[in-house]
């Protein structure tokens, strides 16, 4: 065997990919054009399947699991049962985590904020969430959502993967994949992550959750960051011009055309792909991020946190720009509801930081004639348990996890506006009327994009995966 031969069949892509970064660009090009972070357009030829809704996705994801019965779900006879004990006819034997599974009691917490009566059909809202109220003829609020997981990680991977397993691809990677981007100049698929705004530590966010898992590495999330380069290394290093960065990268397209051709492996073309995207990243994200043209009146509708970089203010406001750029999947995660302690001090922190955001993204993009083709989504991984976690008083409890039932609401292209689905127990415990599972959710959110979630497939390791496993119907009754 001659000695060239030995070379190429010793030569992994990896070897080869790392040699050519380390032999031709700097660390920083190639940290800046990393395959993995950049979807490119196109998506199937096939899709949509049918005719769209909605053309773009922004999904408020609240991390941590608020509580129903403190926004959404109004449970008047709680305050006759406050401090009564949890009834085994409600709990059913159901199981409850490690954290309040050695208390001797469970006694139920009535909530400490009032409710009223909002929009045409006289919605329930919390005072807690002002805004939100007055965009309730806008928005599905969906009140009996469940789900599989009863812990944080496995919970916000199966509402984010359909799988409380990590390693499958995201519901904004399954989008990238099968519609592409609008955008040349932006990734398909965009993340930002905002900080708590509650006093209790909050649970950590992991990148898996926006990975594209099997799919191709052109449909993983890209994160924009707070400070300094939205996307790392974004800016050129101090002394290259434009036009040297222009020079260097069609330098570097022969190379990887040369490679190629020899070697026949599509990952070369989609880095060849993606040093492009990058090069045009460098105009289009600066001018994203420049809020300087939005009127005061934006600001104003946002709210004073509005201008605060890496707020959730601002991501809102950041998120409506990108749909309006074409982004095709925009994902916010909101951290810090997780109170199993000082809920009553907390969840008015969180809620305070979220609502007037969230209604003013809503308000914005139907005054610009976007939320038709914009579908909103907004909701945690489970719910808050009726009972106390702790020491109940007449001020303060603590609220340990539930998967049975939770709340979220959707608006926008494809759902109905002005709707309350489903109805849980007096107790908020379990579900008796129109269950939504966590697949119904992702199937739902599918179809609104013209997507069938049952013929959206991708082999990998013999088996055809989708999204929602071999579950998922569509909520018919929040459709428009």
């Amino acid at each position: 065997m001659s000695i060239d031969n030995e070379i190429r069949l010793s030569m992994t892509r990896r070897h080869f990919f790392s040699r050519t970064a380390t032999g031709i660009g700097t660390v920083a090009l190639a940290s800046l054009l990393n395959p993995k972070l950049f979807a490119k357009p196109g998506g199937l030829p096939d899709l949509p399947h049918f005719t769209p809704k909605a053309k773009s996705i922004i999904f408020l994801h609240q991390s941590g699991a608020p509580s129903q019965m403190e926004l959404f779900d109004h449970k008047p006879l709680l305050q006759k049962l406050h401090g009564t004990e949890l009834p085994d006819s409600i709990r059913r034997g159901q199981r409850i985590t490690g954290m309040t599974s050695g208390q001797d009691s469970f006694p139920v917490a009535a909530p400490v904020y009032r409710f009223e009566q909002y929009g045409q059909a006289g919605a329930w809202v919390s005072e807690l969430m002002p805004h939100t109220a007055k965009i309730v003829d806008d928005i599905s609020i969906i009140k009996t959502v469940n789900t599989d997981a009863i812990n944080h990680d496995p919970a916000i991977t199966f509402i984010q993967t359909g799988s409380q397993q990590p390693g499958r691809p995201s519901l904004g990677s399954w989008v990238s994949y099968g519609l592409g981007s609008e955008n040349e100049e932006l990734p398909a698929f965009v993340v930002f992550v905002s900080q708590t705004s509650g006093l209790n530590i909050d649970q950590p966010l992991f990148s898996r959750l926006w990975s594209s898992g099997f799919l191709p590495s052109s449909h993983q999330g890209v994160n924009f960051r707070s400070a300094g380069d939205p996307v790392l290394y974004l800016s050129d290093p101090p002394g290259m011009r434009r036009e040297t960065r222009r020079r260097m990268l069609d330098a570097l397209e022969k190379l990887n055309q040369i490679r190629s051709a020899e070697y026949g492996d599509p990952e070369i073309q989609t880095r060849i792909g993606q040093y492009e995207m990058a090069f045009r990243m460098q105009t289009s994200v600066p001018d994203l991020m420049d809020l300087s043209n939005e009127p005061e009146s934006t600001f104003e509708m946002y709210g004073p946190e509005s201008r605060k970089p890496g707020s959730y203010a601002q991501h809102c406001l950041l998120a409506r720009r990108l749909v309006e750029r074409g982004v095709r999947f925009v994902q916010l995660y909101k951290r810090g509801w997780d109170q199993h302690n000082d809920l009553p001090r907390d969840i008015a922190l969180q809620s305070k930081a979220v609502d007037q955001p969230s209604a003013a993204l809503v308000r914005d993009l139907k005054q610009r004639g976007l939320l038709d083709q914009t579908l909103v989504i907004w909701g945690g991984e489970f719910g808050r348990t009726v009972y106390c976690q702790g020491k109940l008083t007449t001020t303060n409890y603590g609220r340990d996890h539930h998967p049975r039932c939770f709340a979220m609401w959707m608006a926008g292209g494809g759902i109905k506006a002005g709707v309350s689905l489903g109805e849980t127990d007096d107790y908020c415990y379990n579900v008796v009327e129109d269950p939504v599972h966590v697949h119904d959710i992702q199937a739902t959110v599918l179809h609104c994009l013209g997507i069938d979630h049952k013929r959206l497939t991708y082999k990998f390791q013999g088996r055809h995966f989708r999204l929602t496993d071999v579950h998922g119907e569509l909520i018919k009754k929040i459709l428009a």
